[in-house]
């Protein structure tokens, strides 16, 4: 189910505790099918999608060699790693480069906008089965939940009213694998608002004579094993951690002014996403209440420039650039800071993309429009050994020249990261059969073991 068509949950249908064990996907529901097997590790994700695809030239990759028309006005910066540049207009990323890991040599990426591939790994096409379930999806059905009162994958996406740039969603591993999406007046139905525990407790006793009822007639067992689950459903609407991370008034002032604020109304050029420096706050927020996986987008980045009425170029890609850089540079950096102060770099992994990489030549809109031949990402934590690129380009940016990496090769990374080996684990379709969760037989990166 497209991410776009998934809506948060609201009060009503979040305490319809009564209902719970009378038919239907309910909470327990979803929780019993998180509950899967393998040890519930501390392994942790979060997914930062760059909305429309950042210019790689411009940030991780540059060439200040190549003719103007291609390095453009950005100078490169030495890093605290010796031999690895970046853009001068991150800064704080270079302060802390060792504990980052630069792939610039992402290969197989689509041509036009679509955000699946970023969500799960896979050249968008059509399947039989449906679409292919987004990483938080599978991650939430293999491992199932750190913490029951902690959904396994939680959402912090803006829906985009350019529906390719929205997350495809659970796929064919059906509602029950949704990712928790609490944004805006969602983030209310997280407590037990307006209801107290003793009604809560009322309302729990009355499904236990229902169940009792039914556990008479019952012959298969069922009823007594979703007993676990129900209690796990009403733990999760009493505890208050949830609701306590996805809060910003309860988080240190200080926390919030280094990784900044943004408008979370305004879609940047109106189909983006917001521009919210505090998601990833609240990401790492969200990873040490007990969650496993966090996606969220961040701004837009698809600057093919623009002109005027007189048709003189205007909105430039630099000027957007200006904007924009600063205030990832500051955030994504303070992320990274305190994954590391806070001891959660070992279990927690960032990894940071878009949908393609940009033309290497500057267009006359002042702009850079799609490039599929190569992409770049970033990395940190996960315990893997960072303060290293990973591949590189030619001399304009245009192609791979050495290591090129495969999107497969990044997600077995990351699945490997949580203890899931893609080479065993499969996942089945809406006929049962079994699917590997990357495309091929590809292996996770041993640059990153």
């Amino acid at each position: 189910m497209p991410s776009s068509h998934f809506r948060p949950l609201s009060r009503r249908s979040f305490l319809q505790i009564g209902s719970l064990a009378l038919g239907g996907m309910s909470l327990p529901g979803l929780l019993r099918a998180e509950q899967e097997s393998g040890t519930r590790s501390k392994k942790s994700i979060i997914l930062i999608y760059l909305v429309g695809g950042p210019p790689h030239q411009d940030m991780f990759d540059l060439k200040p060699d190549a003719p103007q028309e291609v390095a453009g006005p950005w100078k490169p910066i030495s890093t605290n790693v010796p031999g690895i540049q970046i853009c001068e207009a991150l800064p704080k990323l270079a302060k802390i480069m060792d504990k980052l890991a630069i792939v610039r040599s992402l290969v197989g990426n689509q041509a036009g906008h679509d955000a699946q591939q970023v969500y799960n790994g896979r050249f968008p096409k059509k399947s039989p089965s449906g679409p292919f379930p987004q990483l938080g999806s599978v991650v939430a059905k293999v491992k199932g939940p750190i913490d029951p009162t902690v959904p396994a994958h939680v959402s912090l996406c803006y829906t985009c009213t350019h529906g390719p740039y929205n997350e495809p969603g659970a796929g064919f591993l059906g509602p029950a694998f949704e990712p928790l999406k609490p944004s805006g007046p969602g983030i209310a139905d997280m407590t037990l608002q307006g209801v107290t525990v003793d009604r809560l407790t009322d309302r729990k006793t009355l499904l236990k004579s229902f169940d009792d009822f039914r556990r008479e007639a019952d012959a298969t067992g069922m009823i007594k094993g979703m007993d676990s689950y129900n209690e796990q459903a009403f733990a999760l609407l009493t505890s208050t951690r949830l609701a306590d991370a996805l809060d910003l008034s309860k988080a240190d002032a200080k926390d919030v002014e280094r990784y900044g604020t943004g408008d979370t109304t305004k879609h940047m050029d109106g189909n983006g996403a917001p521009r919210v420096p505090q998601s990833l706050l609240m990401a790492r927020r969200l990873i040490e209440a007990g969650a496993r996986v966090v996606t969220l987008n961040y701004s837009k980045w698809d600057w093919h420039g623009g002109k005027n009425a007189e048709g003189r170029p205007n909105n430039s890609i630099f000027l957007r650039e200006q904007e924009d850089f600063p205030v990832f540079d500051k955030c994504l950096s303070a992320l990274v800071e305190d994954l590391h102060a806070r001891g959660l770099d070992k279990d927690c992994t960032v990894v940071v993309m878009g949908e393609f990489g940009r033309t290497p030549k500057i267009s006359a809109n002042v702009g850079r429009d799609h490039w599929p031949a190569v992409n770049c990402a970033v990395l940190a934590g996960g315990g893997m050994p960072t303060g290293q690129v990973i591949g590189a380009t030619d001399r304009i940016a245009g192609e791979a020249v050495t290591r090129p990496v495969h999107f497969g090769e990044l997600f077995a990374t990351l699945y490997r990261n949580l203890g899931i080996d893609v080479s065993q684990v499969t996942i089945p379709d809406v006929d049962g059969r079994p699917q590997y969760l990357v495309d091929g037989d590809a292996k996770p990166l041993s640059e990153l073991a």
